[in-house]
């Protein structure tokens, strides 16, 4: 289960770093690389998101936010009601680049497919929001 988890992560963290057009790090990455990057005014990559399940419920994971700053993670049907929402300080990760969020919802998961909803992060530090990512939010029927 780890190694599925773990493989899966490594796959949408790279999917996510050559759709974005982030260059490949060549040596050792830290936090302060990243920072001193941002303070002196080099533009990070667009932020991202991807998605996964753990626990049976629904997780949110994304990168290139602002290490060791806010980030609000919303989960929303597409009406625009919220399911979920929490904020997060982005940390950095050995797989994916800048600064990360990983955070479990309550949603359930996996459900049917079907996008009825999205995922959207905004980082407070440079007052931006990812793009939005669809998703499937579960419904119980009663």
């Amino acid at each position: 289960m780890n190694r599925t988890i773990r493989t899966m992560l490594g796959v949408a963290a790279t999917a996510g770093i050559l759709a974005l057009g982030v260059p490949a790090f060549t040596g050792a990455a830290n936090a302060s690389t990243t920072s001193a990057a941002a303070s002196a005014g080099l533009k990070q990559g667009q932020s991202f998101l991807f998605t996964y399940t753990f626990n049976g419920h629904l997780k949110v994971a994304g990168g290139n936010f602002t290490v060791d700053h806010r980030v609000y993670l919303a989960v929303k049907f597409n009406t625009g009601r919220v399911a979920f929402s929490k904020w997060e300080i982005a940390r950095t990760h050995p797989i994916t680049p800048g600064g990360a969020i990983y955070v479990e919802t309550t949603i359930a998961a996996p459900c049917a497919p079907g996008n009825n909803g999205y995922a959207r992060a905004y980082d407070e530090a440079t007052r931006t929001w990812s793009p939005k990512l669809p998703v499937t939010i579960c419904q119980r029927i009663d």
